[in-house]
């Protein structure tokens, strides 16, 4: 039976090594955040995603905006300050309402290079294990999107700060599997991070 995955995508950082509204910088013309959601929009059309939900911080005006356009499910999250983990405990909880959800996959908004092909070679290979890319180009760092299977749920809803799930990567869970891939998905972590993307291809 096809893995159920969910996307949830993660948006609602308060950018302050960016200074600010990083996800609706734009890049070649059109905000950060939108590349991650075209990805997830092909994604559904294409079957390989049931449907997503965005993460934002509340009052996110243009956020919500971009939400509706991709046929997304807004989150709103009223503590961005607490860190990564707090958008995926509140993504998490929602996916929890979805009896049909088998798996999230985890996205990061500020990753304008990541693929469809990605995508669905995660979803192929999933099962009840964690399973995140290993990018070429940086073989060292844990990859994005992540996804997380509803057995592992628990577990990460007891994450803290803004580390996201690195320590539940990083803790060598036997379900857990890195799936080798071509090319790169950089954060956007700060302006310079911006301007080096315009070298690498999409």
């Amino acid at each position: 039976m096809p893995l159920r995955a969910h996307a949830l995508i993660l948006a609602a950082g308060r950018s302050r090594r960016f200074g600010g509204s990083k996800l609706h910088a734009l890049y070649q013309g059109r905000p950060l955040l939108s590349y991650v959601l075209e990805v997830v929009l092909v994604a559904r059309t294409r079957g390989l995603l049931d449907d997503g939900h965005l993460v934002i911080a509340a009052g996110d005006e243009g956020g919500l905006r971009l939400a509706q356009a991709a046929g997304l499910d807004p989150i709103l999250n009223h503590a961005p300050d607490l860190g990564l983990s707090h958008s995926l405990r509140l993504g998490l909880a929602a996916l929890e309402n979805l009896p049909l959800a088998d798996a999230a996959l985890v996205f990061l908004g500020d990753q304008p290079l990541v693929r469809l092909d990605v995508v669905e070679a995660l979803v192929a290979v999933g099962g009840d294990r964690i399973v995140r890319p290993r990018y070429e180009g940086h073989p060292h760092t844990p990859g994005h999107p992540v996804l997380l299977p509803r057995s592992i749920w628990e577990r990460a809803r007891q994450l803290t700060g803004d580390h996201g799930f690195r320590d539940l990567l990083s803790s060598n869970l036997p379900e857990a599997l890195a799936l080798d891939v071509k090319g790169e998905n950089p954060d956007v972590d700060t302006r310079a991070d911006l301007k080096a993307l315009e070298g690498l291809p999409r």
